[in-house]
């Protein structure tokens, strides 16, 4: 079987810090792929992503959440971020972004998303970021606090199979 996951950059914060830019990303791959594990510091953060720095309203999301015993839905849109879910300061969160199709420059990009908390549940989120552009850097962030000392974010390449 071949291998189709390329390891683009990896990093692990020594300090806490509000975001993590991956940029210079090549087109050559099909898709991408943003894994983060971690936790926030000082408070509970809510992620997000942007795209080459677009602090526009041109993003949108659609979610559905559960915890075991109850489920919530809801959307957004018009915003200037694509929000993820939330992450509690005492528990390791994960979340895997898969950014589809982000080399096409005549479409507007789409992720799917997955996160996994363990006091809130499980979250899966379907974003939209309005702009036809080849996306050439990501930045995972949060508006207030920071993520913990020990966060890693990894983005790996689809190559085609």
């Amino acid at each position: 079987m071949a291998i189709t996951y390329e390891s683009i950059a990896t990093t692990t914060l020594s300090s806490a810090t509000s975001s993590v830019t991956f940029s210079s990303i090549s087109g050559s791959y099909t898709d991408l792929v943003l894994i983060a594990d971690g936790l926030g510091s000082g408070a509970t953060i809510y992620p997000f992503i942007r795209f080459n720095g677009d602090t526009g309203t041109n993003y949108s999301r659609t979610y559905l959440r559960g915890d075991g015993s109850s489920a919530s839905s809801g959307r957004d849109t018009t915003t200037a971020t694509l929000t993820l879910t939330n992450w509690p300061t005492s528990q390791r969160n994960n979340i895997i972004i898969n950014i589809n199709n982000y080399s096409n420059s005549t479409t507007y990009k789409t992720t799917l998303t997955r996160s996994n908390t363990p006091s809130e549940g499980v979250e899966t989120n379907v974003g939209l970021w309005r702009n036809t552009a080849a996306i050439t850097s990501v930045t995972i962030g949060v508006t207030s606090n920071n993520f913990a000392s020990g966060s890693t974010f990894s983005l790996y390449g689809i190559k085609s199979a």
